[in-house]
């Protein structure tokens, strides 16, 4: 990992600094393994056993024994880095306990079959995943939290990535990869967030992370309920959500029950194409994000970034990042609910010293998901992005801009479940929409693509809707004090 910050054709002082940064987060990441093993070393014999044996008599897992989060705020609030989810979403994951640990193991596996037409298009059989491990206790008065992510595309997938239309972002071989999303890091997230009342009403929040999430943009697509069950990325990903793996994040807030302000700082580099080492660089880049989660069923943020030398090809270019977006998810019945999301994400390069400034692109997407009962479930993105022609490699003059969109509808049907694992068939088609003058280069206005895949994940945690006032009358002060510990519901997903 030491060796692989020493990039070729760096300077003395880059290397010095990327030196210091790699002992700075070695060092924090020393302390949080050393915290995750005292811990681990009293690993209960339950370890999963109770809430598991449960699942085989129809009954979903249990969210008892969840540490108290400051003014009762549920753990399914928790979306990605230090984002906020609507209080009633989903949350799918194992659990048990480890001495004053509560673990929770989260992921989902899609493998799938992926057509793209035209002759921008290809055909992959591959495997879009990720993991993720999450260690919670109390400590001084808060909680504590450790997360460590990890994904296996850069074997799955390659280093090329998935083929998808008019996707742009990062690069393979040099050259700028288009039409196609690049594979996630192998370590994804490697982060403490600690959280704490600091009066009645209001609490402070820090998380540090070597690899992690900077408090900019909305939750990352893997990590939206409105997204849960479509294994590709959207096409607005970076204008919106691409920084949910950055190698370097110091963030800090204050926070109510309804509302939360962040202040972060973070380097805005992208990932290189070595998708196994870490890439850290300065804290260079700053960002602040404003979270309000009204009620149950809703949460609104709003964020500004600015990114020093986001891209790799052009170190020339700084960029401001605007974002904003509205979650909502509701439970429709006893096992049906939806989630859906309205997200902006807009761009501007800039030169350094407030030289050249290009114009705002801007991106639009609305999403949702829909699970009709315990065995089907539809979904569907529809988007908008204004992209160059540079991102698209396609002929144009220098700063030609093209409006394109997409159309996406997708369905999942529920198999099987075993030891509290649901296995689902799924299929997704899109429409993308390009402007007459890159019809010649994509063989179409409207290029098609389609999508066959299964997908494994954990099953739906019980209680994990405790927060719904409208199935359970009312807020409650943490999941600890809901019997949804104990609830009996034959939730299947």
């Amino acid at each position: 990992m030491y060796l692989a910050l020493t990039r070729r054709g760096a300077g003395p002082s880059a290397t010095r600094a990327a030196h210091r940064a790699a002992h700075f987060w070695l060092v924090s990441l020393a302390f949080a393994i050393a915290g995750t093993a005292a811990g681990a070393s009293r690993l209960s014999a339950q370890v999963g056993h109770e809430h598991h044996d449960s699942t085989a008599a129809g009954e979903m897992p249990s969210m008892q024994g969840m540490p108290q989060r400051p003014f009762g705020i549920p753990m399914t609030r928790m979306g990605s880095g230090t984002t906020w989810l609507p209080d009633a979403s989903p949350m799918r994951a194992w659990h048990f306990t480890a001495g004053s640990w509560m673990l929770m193991v989260h992921g989902d596996a899609f493998l799938q079959y992926d057509h793209q037409g035209g002759p921008r298009g290809d055909d992959q059989v591959g495997s879009v995943n990720w993991g993720m491990l999450m260690a919670m206790r109390p400590l001084a008065g808060g909680t504590l939290h450790l997360h460590g992510m990890a994904s296996a595309e850069p074997l799955t997938i390659g280093k090329q990535g998935y083929p998808l239309l008019l996707q742009s972002g990062e690069t393979f071989r040099g050259e700028p990869l288009h039409d196609r999303q690049h594979p996630h890091d192998l370590f994804m997230e490697l982060s403490a967030l600690y959280e704490r009342p600091i009066t009645q009403r209001l609490g402070l929040m820090v998380y540090a992370a070597p690899v992690g999430e900077p408090g900019i943009g909305p939750v990352a697509y893997m990590h939206r309920p409105s997204a849960l069950n479509d294994p590709f990325a959207p096409l607005s990903h970076h204008w919106t959500d691409a920084t949910h793996i950055t190698y370097g994040v110091l963030t800090a807030g204050l926070f109510t029950r309804t509302l939360k302000l962040e202040g972060t700082l973070f380097n805005g580099r992208e990932p290189d194409e070595d998708r196994y080492d870490f890439d850290f660089h300065a804290l260079d880049s700053y960002g602040l994000r404003l979270s309000a989660n009204p009620t149950p069923h809703w949460a609104l943020a709003a964020s500004y970034g600015y990114l020093e030398q986001p891209e790799g090809l052009h170190p020339e270019e700084n960029q401001h990042r605007l974002g904003a977006s509205v979650l909502h998810t509701v439970r429709l019945g006893r096992q049906g609910e939806w989630a859906s999301a309205l997200i902006y994400g807009g761009n501007k390069h800039v030169t350094p010293g407030g030289g050249e400034s290009g114009r705002w692109e801007h991106s639009l997407m609305a999403e949702s998901n829909l699970q009709l009962d315990g065995a089907n479930t539809v979904f569907g993105r529809v988007e908008y992005v204004r992209k160059s022609a540079e991102d698209l490699v396609t002929p144009g003059a220098p700063g030609q801009e093209f409006d394109i969109g997409t159309l996406s509808l997708g369905y999942v049907r529920e198999l099987a479940d075993f030891r509290g694992a649901t296995l689902g068939l799924g299929a997704r088609g899109a429409v993308n929409l390009v402007p007459q003058t890159l019809e010649g280069v994509y063989g179409s206005r409207t290029p098609v693509g389609l999508a066959l895949f299964l997908r494994v994940r954990p099953r739906l945690l019980g209680g994990a809707h405790a927060m719904d006032s409208e199935m359970h009358g009312g807020h409650m002060d943490g999941m600890t004090r809901h019997d949804g510990a104990r609830h009996t519901e034959a939730v299947r997903p």
